[in-house]
């Protein structure tokens, strides 16, 4: 796997590029000389866990034979302050699952996700942090 990232302004904006040409925009906030034209890469450690989870959830629900109509997962996180690296300290991921889905099946698909199979979670968690995660179904 490699990704190669390179400076596209004269401030901090970088543009990564995966081995399928795929691309994220990153950048520093404004009041850090950036342009906030991206996401900062901490924020794409918290996208990461959730699109990680969500392939796993969207993965064994279809395995059980079961498509949810829709996906929605809001990942939020807590910093550690007053270090030189400010690790995450909690990240929580809540999930909505839409469509004809048992709760209990999708409590257990994201349970699964983030406690066996989420390489980015089970990263997040090996460097200290605290993940935990909800879920709420509704009808299609």
């Amino acid at each position: 796997m490699k990704v190669t990232l390179q400076r596209t302004d004269n401030d901090y904006r970088m543009e990564a590029v995966n081995d399928a040409a795929r691309t994220i925009v990153f950048d520093n906030t404004t009041s850090g000389g950036g342009h906030d034209a991206g996401f900062r890469p901490m924020q794409s450690l918290l996208a990461a866990a959730g699109a990680c989870s969500s392939i796993d959830v969207i993965s064994i629900l279809k395995k059980q034979r079961l498509e949810p109509f829709g996906l929605t997962v809001t990942v939020e996180g807590e910093r550690e302050t007053g270090k030189d690296a400010n690790l995450w300290k909690t990240v929580h991921l809540h999930f909505t699952v839409t469509g004809a889905v048992p709760p209990e099946k999708a409590e257990r698909a994201v349970e699964l996700s983030v406690t066996k199979y989420c390489s980015v979670s089970k990263t997040l968690e090996a460097a200290g942090a605290t993940i935990t995660s909800s879920v709420t179904v509704l009808p299609a």
